[in-house]
């Protein structure tokens, strides 16, 4: 039983944490990997993202959209959970080293700022339809851009659309 209370709280961090981990990692020789998004929802999709990704280094950074700014990507319901919820459900996966919130409409300042050995996108995406800046952006830090597919039927938009059948109508 017993055993060592967690410390995923410690993987919360704000910007000049995030740098001073990746200083100090760095000078360790470790690789640092960057993914991004809204995580509302954990489901196996995006556990399986953050696998994929932590396996491209040794340390994996996940920034997760700020409640605004989901709400202004994705419309007034979202997000189903606050940003604060959200980061603890990710700081607690083994796999994620650090997460960090950001409000901006992209991750171009977060990844000028770390310079990722590793830039990581879920989902649909392909090298053509992710947030060209960004592409530009990793590939001008000497980022390798690794695309995870998606799992079939493993999607938030798909998750709630079950959910909504299954509930009574008022």
């Amino acid at each position: 039983m017993g055993g060592k209370p967690s410390q995923s709280s410690d993987k919360i961090m704000d910007l000049p944490q995030v740098l001073a981990a990746v200083r100090r990692l760095r000078s360790e020789g470790k690789r640092i990997v960057f993914t991004n998004g809204c995580f509302d929802v954990l489901h196996r999709g995006h556990v399986q993202t953050l696998e994929e990704a932590a396996a491209h280094g040794d340390f994996l950074i996940v920034a997760i959209n700020s409640d605004e700014s989901i709400r202004s990507v994705k419309g007034p319901g979202r997000p189903l959970q606050p940003e604060a919820d959200r980061a603890a459900v990710l700081a607690a996966i083994g796999c994620v080293g650090a997460v960090i919130v950001f409000s901006e409409p992209n991750v171009l300042g977060l990844l000028e700022a770390i310079e990722p050995e590793c830039y990581v996108k879920g989902g649909d995406y392909t090298i053509d339809t992710i947030n060209q800046e960004e592409r530009r952006l990793a590939e001008r830090l000497g980022s390798k851009i690794v695309l995870v597919p998606p799992v079939p039927g493993c999607s938030t938009t798909s998750f709630l659309e079950r959910l909504a059948k299954t509930l009574p109508r008022s």
